[in-house]
C-alpha cells in the first residue's frame, strides 16, 4: 500500500474522524441529540476502521515464509472485513437500537444550535476528506466507473475508505435533517427519525464492504484485460504458438500468480524451451507488473503427439 496511495487517504480520514468524534459526542452532551450520538460513534467507528486497515498494510508487507510462502498480501483483505464487522455492529446497529430507544421515549433537545453549528462544520471537513479518498482513487480508476472500481479494485482500502467517506458525509446530512426537524417543531421523535436512518445507511454500506470483501478473501483471479495481456505477451514469444490452458490469482492486492501451459513443436530442445520460459516471463511482467509469481509448463504440440 503506497504511502502516498491508500495511506494518505487513510491517514487524512482518520485525522478527521477523530476531531470530529470529539466535537460530536461534545454536541451530545449538551444537547441530548440521539442523532449526534449516533455520528460520534460512527465516527470513532471509522476512526478505528482506518487504524485497522493501517495494521492491515503494515502487516501485509511481512517477508513470506515456508509456512506462507506466497507472503502476507491477503492480510489486507482480512483486515477490510473486519472492518466490515465494526461498521455493521459498533455503528449501524447501536444507531438502529439508539433511534429506537428515540423515539420510544422522545426528549426534547436543548441548545439546538450546538447539534447544528457542529454539524455543519463536520460536513466541511468530511467534504476534504473524501476529497483526498476521490482525489488519490483517480491516480488509480483509470476508466472505470465508480461502481466499477468499488467492486473491482484489488486493494481494499482506497473503496474502503470511500463508502466510509461518503457514508460519512450522508450520514451528517441526515443528522442534521433530524435535529433541525427536532428543533423546529420541538418533537424529539424526528431527532430518533434521523438516528435511525443513519443506522440502515451504516448498516447498507457494511453489507456491500462484507460483500466485496469476501470475494476478494475467496480469489479472484486477473482482470480480463489483465488476462489478455498475459496471452498475447505468451504467445508473442516465437517458440510458443498455443496457450493451452491459464490460471490466474491475485493471492495479494498487488501480487498475482500466473500458470499456464503451453505448446512448443516437438523438435524444439531443451535449452530452447527454458530460453523461451525465460523470455516469456519477462514479457508477462512487462505487460502486467503485478504478476510476481509465474509458473509455466510447456507441452508438445497435440497435433505431433501420438
Amino acid at each position: 500500500m503506497s504511502a502516498t496511495g491508500g495511506t494518505k487517504a487513510i491517514l487524512a480520514a482518520l485525522i478527521a474522524n477523530l476531531g470530529i468524534a470529539v466535537t460530536k459526542f461534545i454536541a451530545y452532551l449538551v444537547s441530548g441529540s440521539s442523532s449526534m450520538l449516533a455520528e460520534s460513534v460512527h465516527s470513532l467507528a471509522d476512526s478505528g476502521n482506518q487504524v485497522l486497515l493501517l495494521v492491515g498494510g503494515r502487516r501485509a508487507r511481512r517477508t513470506a515464509t515456508p509456512e506462507h510462502p506466497f507472503g502476507y498480501g491477503r492480510e489486507r483483505y482480512i483486515y477490510a472485513f473486519v472492518v466490515s464487522i465494526v461498521l455493521f455492529s459498533v455503528g449501524g446497529l447501536f444507531s438502529l437500537y439508539e433511534g429506537w430507544h428515540k423515539i420510544q421515549h422522545p426528549e426534547e433537545l436543548t441548545n439546538i444550535w450546538i447539534p447544528v453549528v457542529v454539524l455543519l462544520v463536520a460536513i466541511v471537513l468530511e467534504s476534504f476528506s473524501l476529497r483526498t479518498a476521490v482525489k488519490e482513487s483517480n491516480l488509480v480508476r483509470g476508466n472505470q466507473s465508480w461502481v466499477h472500481f468499488v467492486r473491482r479494485s484489488k486493494a481494499p482500502e482506497l473503496p474502503v475508505v470511500l463508502l466510509e467517506d461518503l457514508g460519512a458525509l450522508i450520514g451528517l446530512v441526515l443528522a442534521l435533517c433530524g435535529v433541525g426537524l427536532a428543533g423546529l417543531t420541538g418533537n424529539g421523535v424526528w431527532d430518533g427519525v434521523g438516528t435511525i436512518a443513519i443506522g440502515v445507511l451504516l448498516v447498507v454500506i457494511a453489507v456491500v464492504l462484507a460483500i466485496e470483501t469476501k470475494s476478494l478473501l475467496l480469489g479472484e483471479g486477473g482482470s480480463p484485460d489483465d488476462v489478455d495481456k498475459i496471452r498475447a505477451a505468451l504467445l508473442s514469444v516465437d517458440v510458443i504458438d498455443h496457450v493451452l490452458h491459464m490460471k490466474t490469482l491475485y493471492v495479494g492486492p498487488d501480487e498475482l500468480l500466473v500458470a499456464a501451459k503451453f505448446a512448443v513443436g516437438a523438435t524444439e530442445s531443451a535449452t530452447v524451451v527454458a530460453r523461451a520460459i525465460d523470455d516469456a516471463e519477462i514479457r508477462i511482467r512487462e505487460a502486467v507488473p503485478v504478476a510476481r509469481f509465474i509458473y509455466l509448463e510447456p507441452d508438445l504440440r497435440r497435433s505431433q503427439v501420438r
